[in-house]
């Protein structure tokens, strides 16, 4: 069952179409805690104590590049993957009923999407749970802005609900179409997630933090958890040109901190050939911390190569399936 929590005092949390509202049951003073949800879509659960900085997570404008770069498919390869895991089954599990899944630091929402239609129900009046998440707000604000075009926010997948059941009440025969998941864009912490105990099937790690405990905590046992990093050799050619030492991606060392509570049922390894013109790799570099972390003449020279000819690299990823134990 989806169990939303109040990241002030941990009383269960009500969704609604305007504002979220804790029942107090866990507060010593018997306050109720409101959420207003906002015009784009989603609810801020992100309390100002929690933050490190004024505004966490990604800026505008890494989005912006993010979403220039990966709306050309050169991530696709990776898309399609996560796509196709969401679409399995659980191990030694049979076939769920409804599914509810995070995805954890969803970003704009590239993977998110994909995971979307992969959860898609045969009918709206049993849908799937996709709890999108990430601390940084302008980009839960892009991802709530399409998710709502589509209606697939949860409290519009309500009125859908409720207006099928007044039509079959009617007598009306309805032929149903497949229904996106109920979307539930969230600006929130991955370290303190406002999600009650047990209360997930899976979850899904983009190139976000791996937090043991927390994931153990809110995923049933038996739940998944899919997590993409860099691969070995990831951007090879590019981190060369932009750093005169090139250490290699250690996409594994998190796997021991998980073992004692997730068992590894199997591994993915891909790769996606690039070839980058000026625009394509600017945005890359921005969506990475190599926008920062290279020299300026570095970053410089290298884009400027491009005016000659396109820049080639691979791109390299890393998939794991575990299972909660």
């Amino acid at each position: 069952m989806l169990t939303f929590v109040c990241p002030h005092c941990s009383s269960s949390l009500t969704p609604h179409a305007k504002t979220w509202q804790c029942d107090a049951s866990l507060n010593a003073k018997g306050t109720h805690h409101p959420f207003d949800v906002a015009r784009q879509g989603y609810v801020n659960l992100l309390p100002v104590q929690n933050k490190k900085s004024k505004d966490p997570g990604d800026s505008q404008e890494s989005i912006e590049a993010r979403h220039r770069f990966l709306s050309q498919d050169f991530y696709q390869p990776l898309q399609q993957l996560i796509a196709h895991l969401a679409n399995g089954e659980p191990e030694a599990s049979a076939q769920l009923n409804q599914q509810t899944w995070l995805d954890v630091g969803c970003g704009e929402g590239y993977y998110t999407e994909a995971i979307a239609q992969a959860l898609m129900s045969p009918s709206p009046l049993s849908v799937n749970n996709l709890i999108a998440l990430d601390i940084s707000k302008p980009a839960v604000t892009q991802l709530a802005k399409v998710f709502k075009l589509h209606r697939a926010l949860w409290y519009q997948i309500e009125e859908v609900k409720l207006n099928i059941k007044q039509m079959q009440a009617q007598g009306a025969m309805i032929d149903f179409l497949p229904s996106m998941p109920a979307i539930y864009p969230m600006v929130a912490s991955a370290s303190k997630l406002p999600l009650a105990d047990n209360s997930l099937d899976a979850i899904s790690s983009i190139f976000s933090p791996i937090l043991p405990d927390e994931f153990a905590r809110v995923l049933r046992v038996g739940g998944r958890l899919i997590i993409a990093k860099p691969d070995a050799g990831h951007l090879q050619s590019m981190r060369e040109a932009l750093f005169d030492e090139v250490r290699p991606h250690d996409s594994d060392k998190f796997l021991g901190e998980l073992a004692p509570l997730f068992k590894l049922i199997n591994t993915h390894q891909i790769q996606a050939p690039l070839s980058l013109d000026k625009q394509a790799l600017s945005d890359l570099l921005t969506m990475t911390p190599y926008s920062y972390r290279a020299k300026a003449e570095k970053r410089e020279a290298l884009l400027a190569s491009t005016e000659r000819q396109y820049f080639e690299t691979t791109a390299r990823f890393v998939v794991y399936e575990l299972v909660r134990l």
